[in-house]
């Protein structure tokens, strides 16, 4: 097909604004699916994304529609909507000339909304304003509309009035598509497609989501990339139907698939620009942002002899997500693993379940933690993003962590309640901004460190719901840190150190020690559990020992043989707690996120 009859375009919106319902309208509409194979957000594949009603991965769809009797190729990629996701709207909009901005017409502009926008923006896409879910009773249509205009700055008339579940307005969306979207502009005749996704096939290799932007592949061709040196055979090139669609070729403008003869996970990388040593060409296509994690955790097997195998699951997951990083680690509580880098706290979260479901790894996740810069003494820096290696504290200057500028939207009824809980978390108050009567825009920084541990959970706690959260980091500032360590029956168990601010060190250590008494089991010795900030404990509880009655079958006679026998137990409980192993439940290792901060 013509270049000039091809659109690429992406559907941008907050959370639960209606996207994949939207992406789920255009498919019917067009009818790239009978009925049959229709289903509700048909674009989210993994059984994560439909458990929780959520878009985790970018889904690309080519659909085919006539406006005025003339047949044009659109490719559709529906996107994320959670914040710890942003990246892979970041990689969806490379691919694209436009995108639609959904927005819900009850909730109106939130947080990622504005985030999405500034995206968008930035990556110079046509941004198409779609007013959803019209028609339910709650709908604020003026205000909505006032508040899409305060964004980005549009006529009233430009915004689309849409209801996904019903089917209403998709008409004028995907005419709206074809007559404002740009077609992708060829220049180079030379090979060039950027890899915007890519996934590990066991029975096929690796496959990468190309968008293409000068010349074409084939079958048969050597694919070449400007990252590395490695060379590979193109064994299939496609379109990306629900199902890949083999073709003969993928030409500039075009999105599809090829399937790169390799075993080997590492040798790709999304962002790269893919070209081919028969057509080859001079330099690559401008990257994207590499986004670097922000959330780190360690990741453990429970049996050892699984190790080979979580680094192998790894290294097939990091191909599929990008925005993963891992290095091989060691505890003296937990044996080999490896420390896991993660954009946020529900990142994390997706990566352990699908390692869980997807490779049936059996693990072991410790509390997550951001990455600090330390100064020494000697005037050097060093980057911190395990808290057991932090060094001494006479060799430390300043502790450096990342502070954040975070955003809530949320009805102005609750503005109280948001203050004092980024109050309570070290957040500087910068401004308010009224978005509607009734809706306002808080803006804090404040230590990111602090949004890793219940706080979205306690804001929207707080609303009733309403408040959305985004967030960008901004800098790192120096604060008076402390590591906090456990000991457990006199022992440091270095996956439960954390790095906590001075002022809250004891609360945290004493809450610390109350949650795991309950969590670990009780043993046939006294299991004594401390808190401390170097060699001094500011924290104890003790699990108590089980104790078995061993003057049960003593029936009269002299008390000093029931008190023999008791001296006798004594004893061989000290031997006992000598060397007996205390077990530590999943549960222990993940205590942190629980502590009440408020």
């Amino acid at each position: 097909m013509r270049s000039d009859k091809i659109r690429n375009f992406c559907i941008i919106a907050h959370i639960d604004h209606g996207k994949s319902t939207l992406a789920d309208r255009i498919i019917e509409y067009t009818n790239t699916l009978s009925k049959a194979d229709m289903k509700n957000q048909v674009l989210d594949d993994m059984d994560l994304e439909r458990e929780r009603g959520i878009t985790i991965k970018s889904h690309p769809i080519k659909v085919m529609h006539q406006l005025d009797n003339v047949e044009y190729e659109m490719n559709l990629i529906d996107t994320p909507g959670h914040v710890d996701f942003t990246y892979e709207v970041s990689r969806s909009m490379a691919a694209c000339e436009g995108a639609i901005l959904v927005v819900d017409a009850a909730q109106g502009v939130e947080a990622q909304t504005v985030s999405n926008v500034y995206l968008a923006m930035e990556s110079d896409l046509t941004i198409i304003p779609v007013l959803n879910k019209i028609d339910i009773p709650n709908a604020n249509i003026d205000d909505s509309k006032k508040q899409i205009i305060d964004l980005i700055g549009c006529n009233e008339d430009d915004i689309l009035l849409s209801s996904a579940k019903e089917g209403k307005g998709i008409g004028e969306i995907l005419k709206a598509i074809i007559e404002k979207i740009p077609p992708p502009n060829i220049g180079d005749s030379k090979t060039r497609g950027l890899i915007f996704d890519s996934f590990y096939d066991q029975y096929r290799g690796v496959v990468v989501y190309l968008r293409m932007y000068d010349g074409n592949i084939k079958k048969g061709e050597n694919a070449e990339y400007f990252s590395n040196n490695y060379s590979h055979e193109i064994i299939e090139v496609g379109n990306l139907k629900l199902e890949r669609e083999k073709t003969d070729i993928i030409k500039a403008g075009n999105v599809g698939y090829a399937i790169i003869n390799t075993k080997n996970v590492d040798q790709l990388r999304v962002g790269d620009t893919l070209t081919t040593s028969q057509n080859k060409a001079d330099k690559p296509l401008p990257g994207y942002k590499d986004i670097k994690p922000m959330v780190f955790s360690g990741m453990y097997p429970v049996d050892s002899q699984d190790y080979e195998d979580l680094r192998k699951s790894l290294d097939k997951l990091k191909l599929n997500d990008s925005s993963l990083e891992f290095t091989p680690n060691t505890s003296h509580a937990l044996g080999f693993g490896f420390r896991c880098g993660f954009l946020g706290p529900l990142h994390m979260e997706i990566v352990q379940e699908r390692l869980e479901r997807e490779f049936n790894m059996d693990l072991i996740t410790t509390s997550p933690n951001v990455r600090y810069k330390v100064h020494m003494h000697d005037d050097t820096y060093i980057d911190l993003d395990n808290p057991s290696d932090l060094p001494e504290t006479g060799s430390i200057n300043n502790i450096y962590e990342p502070y954040i500028r975070a955003e809530i939207i949320s009805p102005s009824e609750y503005i109280g309640s948001i203050m004092s809980i980024c109050i309570n978390r070290r957040a500087e108050y910068k401004s308010t901004n009224f978005l509607s009567k009734d809706k306002v825009q808080l803006i804090f920084h404040m230590p990111l460190g602090e949004i890793i541990y219940e706080f979205f959970e306690k804001l929207k706690a707080s609303t009733r719901g309403y408040a959305t959260l985004d967030y960008d980091i901004i800098e790192d500032q120096p604060g008076d840190l402390r590591r906090l360590d456990i000991k457990i029956a006199g022992e440091i168990v270095d996956a439960l150190s954390i790095i906590v601010h001075k002022d809250s060190a004891y609360k945290s250590g004493s809450e610390l020690c109350k949650k795991l008494k309950k969590l670990i089991p009780r043993h046939q010795f006294e299991v004594p559990i401390q808190a401390a900030i170097g060699s001094k404990v500011i924290a104890r509880e003790t699990v108590r020992a089980l104790r078995k009655n061993v003057t049960a079958k003593c029936y009269g006679g002299d008390i000093t043989r029931k008190r023999k026998l008791i001296e006798k137990q004594k004893e061989g409980k000290k031997r006992m707690k000598k060397v007996g192993n205390v077990d530590l439940p999943q549960e222990a290792f993940l205590a942190i996120l629980n502590i009440d901060k408020e």
